[in-house]
């Protein structure tokens, strides 16, 4: 009885895994269906379209704010140091970013302690130049004009003695009473008297005159040098300090203190733009769509991730400059090697807040295709 059962049961075994080895195949080779898009992608609402990557920035484009001094960061200024609303629990340059700063306004400080000291160093020789350049235009001295005054006259006294011991000496010679040697020395003091008294005369017109007119022009050349000094210090010192360039928004700030900043032009140290009612957005044609493109063709934005709501764009701009593309989107149809006519459109925000830097799919409604214009005679020559 068990070898019956055992020659029905063998085969029923076989054939039932083989019909499990069939429908795993077979379900394996299923493809599952795919599932619908979180998002629906958006869609343009004109018949003749030419699409592009728009990326929103400033009114005034977004400015990267740098320095224009290397060194190390020692302060980063506070919101209430500017007299801005102060946000509490957050650093300096943490609270600065959102703030709406005035053109002028401080940001940060780079390390100006050196040129501070060439300040007091310059302005020391600033004070002694000008008290030389006093010292050359006050000139005569009183008292020293009456010491040469005072020696003139003493030379004329002296003169005036030998005169008298000459002519009576002349008077005595002749009659032996005085010898010619003692007359010939005589006369010999008279005649350096006179000299005395001609140097005692020179002596006072020379104070007189006061100081020589190329000493003070050299003074005053030593002046302008010691204030040309003091000023470039100062310059110095105020160039360490960046400020906001325009009235705007402070979007980004990469700064702390304690670090180094260098002259580095790629490196946005705080990034700023003029944010009004309006932003703009910077919209990449693909050069193989350039030949459909009009400037100032309507256009609509919608946002990535509510493809449902559509922006109305206005014209602004052209940048008749064609540019490698930056921003890539990663697509396997897309070269590195693509370039861009960049076209600058105004959006007026509704609604949900649009933030700058952020991404826009916009359609531009080109109409039966018109030839975009020739670029203006100057950039043809």
């Amino acid at each position: 009885m068990s070898k019956r059962l055992g020659f029905y049961l063998l085969p029923l075994f076989a054939v039932s895994m083989l019909g499990f080895a069939i429908y795993h195949v077979v379900q394996a080779q299923q493809k599952p269906p795919k599932p619908p898009p979180p998002l629906e992608p958006a869609r343009t609402p004109f018949g003749r379209t030419v699409a592009g990557a728009g990326i929103v920035e400033a009114r005034s484009q977004n400015i990267a704010v740098g320095s224009a001094v290397p060194g190390v960061v020692l302060k980063v200024w506070a919101p209430e140091e500017l007299g801005l609303p102060a946000k509490s629990g957050l650093m300096p340059w943490e609270a600065l970013i959102g703030q709406c700063v005035k053109q002028g306004d401080p940001l940060f400080r780079v390390d100006d302690r050196h040129y501070r000291a060439m300040l007091a160093f310059h302005e020391a020789n600033l004070a002694s130049a000008r008290a030389q350049l006093a010292k050359l235009e006050q000139m005569p001295r009183p008292e020293e004009l009456a010491v040469s005054v005072a020696k003139v006259e003493v030379a004329e006294a002296a003169v005036e003695i030998q005169r008298d011991l000459v002519e009576r000496d002349a008077k005595l010679v002749a009659s032996g009473s005085v010898n010619d040697e003692q007359y010939r020395q005589h006369r010999l003091s008279l005649r350096m008297a006179q000299k005395q008294l001609a140097q005692a005369k020179a002596d006072l017109a020379l104070t007189r005159a006061g100081s020589w007119g190329p000493d003070k022009e050299i003074a005053r050349a030593a002046v302008k040098l010691a204030e040309a000094q003091v000023q470039q210090d100062k310059t110095d010192i105020e160039r360490a300090i960046v400020r906001a360039p325009v009235d705007g928004v402070v979007l980004q700030v990469n700064v702390r203190p304690g670090e180094y900043v260098g002259n580095n032009p790629n490196a946005a140290l705080v990034v700023l733009g003029v944010i009004t009612d309006h932003l703009h957005v910077r919209v990449d044609i693909d050069e193989h769509d350039i030949p459909r493109f009009l400037p100032g063709a309507p256009a609509v934005a919608s946002l990535r991730g509510a493809p449902d709501k559509k922006y109305p764009l206005t014209f602004v701009r052209v940048e008749p400059y064609v540019i490698p593309k930056k921003s890539l989107t990663g697509d396997n149809t897309e070269r590195v090697d693509t370039r861009v006519l960049q076209v600058i459109y105004s959006l007026k925000p509704e609604g949900k807040p649009i933030y700058v830097g952020q991404q826009l799919d916009v359609f531009l409604d080109v109409g039966a295709g018109e030839q975009a214009p020739a670029p203006p005679e100057s950039f043809a020559r």
